[in-house]
């Protein structure tokens, strides 16, 4: 097993992959962070720029921001055009998209490795040279109150965001991602402008790339593009940016059950508590506790919601982590009459699992499920590429495919009781989000 604790000023070898897998990473002037996982077996590439700047990092007079500079930044340079940037890519039969999370926004692309020039190239340009242009500006508003009201349509999405609201009460992470229609309608140019020059700068800026590529020339194409883009002398520090803080905090909770009202035919229902954050040393034992409740047909949820009782079609458990806080639901979708049943029957599973370990069985299968479901996910570039970037901005500590296996194998059944008996022992929130005529069946 290879686990390394990798400093932010470390330039070299990360770990050897085995087949030829070599993961490295390389410290450029200004403390942008190249790191690249080379996969000689596969002729695509994935590419992604990492800024550590997510929803949680907004000022109030900014909410929204990040994820409206994430629309922003595909909309023109002063080289590019925003159809430029996307014919870029389809003319290659490449993908480009971008993502915004509460700690972190990623640029990235999947190409054919002799792309790979091109997508840095683009990539690079839209990371440094946005244009922001305010007519732009007033119609991408559009656009994103569009997709903020398609979120709020969804009956599970409005659940999720509403739990985590209730779950991290008055903390940054407990605010959406994408700000509401009040934020975005009332955050300006000069706003969104401000966010962009303080946190779009070298020492904040991390490059990880997966695929048929090497390492020294991803290398030379990043320094390049930046340098032509002046971005090396904007540094203001010759050091990359210290990692998030992962001191663990306890963000005020609002427990009891809050009903929204929606014209849906199926009820939306979750549970959840505190969790942990993504160093606590629970964590593994944690996805394994998560998988035996809710993670597969197999499971504790699946089991007795749907087969057992037919009271739901989709039911999970899942948990949420971050740096310094974290969280954990149950989720079924269910008959609107039917949601303080499915709501008692999820905590009795979870009660019940704390109460007492899991059979030997159980263990077995989640085990192989998450195990199976890893090597599977690694096979794809986008997913080394992803991981080299989350492990980079919040904990710094790589660990081989090896390593990881054992790491879950690990996991007993006592762990997993251990977690269970933390996570039942926290205070509750319940979110039902459904018709107002629902009606308890007794």
């Amino acid at each position: 097993m290879t686990t390394k604790q990798i400093p932010v000023d470390f330039t070299g070898t990360v770990f050897d992959g085995g087949n030829g897998n070599l993961v490295r990473r390389s410290v450029l002037p200004g403390g942008v962070r190249v790191l690249t996982e080379a996969m000689p077996t596969q002729r695509s590439v994935s590419i992604g720029f990492w800024i550590a700047v997510g929803s949680r990092d907004e000022s109030p007079e900014g909410y929204g921001s990040t994820h409206f500079l994430e629309h922003l930044l595909f909309k023109g340079t002063p080289r590019r055009s925003a159809m430029d940037i996307a014919s870029a890519f389809d003319r290659v039969g490449g993908e480009a998209n971008a993502a915004t999370a509460k700690e972190s926004t990623c640029y990235h692309a999947r190409v054919l490795d002799e792309d790979l020039p091109m997508a840095i190239d683009v990539i690079s340009d839209m990371v440094t040279s946005a244009t922001l242009d305010p007519e732009e500006m007033n119609l991408e508003r559009g656009v994103i109150l569009e997709e903020l009201a398609m979120d709020a349509d969804d009956p599970g999405n409005l659940s999720h965001e509403i739990l985590a609201e209730r779950l991290l009460h008055e903390h940054p992470l407990g605010r959406p991602i994408g700000g509401t229609a009040d934020t975005i309608n009332a955050v300006t140019r000069d706003h969104v402008y401000d966010h962009y020059r303080h946190w779009y700068r070298p020492e904040e800026l991390v490059v990880t790339a997966a695929g048929g590529l090497e390492h020294d020339d991803v290398v030379r194409l990043v320094t390049a593009a930046l340098d032509s883009a002046g971005w090396f002398a904007t540094a203001t520090s010759d050091a990359p940016a210290p990692r998030r803080s992962t001191q663990a905090q306890e963000p005020g909770l609002l427990p009891g059950t809050i009903t929204v009202h929606k014209p849906v035919e199926q009820a939306s229902v979750i549970v959840g508590g505190r969790g942990f954050h993504t160093l606590d040393d629970d964590r593994f034992a944690l996805s394994v506790m998560n998988t035996a409740l809710g993670g597969g047909m197999s499971s504790r949820l699946f089991q007795e919601v749907r087969e057992r009782r037919g009271l739901a079609y989709a039911t999970y458990a899942f948990a949420a982590g971050y740096s310094d806080a974290g969280y954990f639901g149950l989720y079924a979708g269910c008959h609107p009459r039917n949601t303080e049943t499915v709501a008692e029957v999820m905590v009795a599973e979870l009660d019940a699992m704390a109460a007492q370990t899991i059979s030997a069985d159980e263990l077995d299968r989640a085990h192989g499920q998450i195990c199976g479901s890893l090597v599977l996910g690694l096979e794809d570039t986008g997913s080394r590429m992803s991981r080299l970037g989350r492990a980079e901005l919040v904990t710094g500590e790589y660990t081989d495919l090896d390593g990881a296996l054992e790491r879950i194998r690990a996991v007993g059944a006592d762990d997993v009781q251990r977690v269970a008996t933390r996570l039942a022992s926290s205070e509750r929130a319940t979110v039902v989000v459904g018709p107002e005529n629902g009606r308890e069946q007794r």
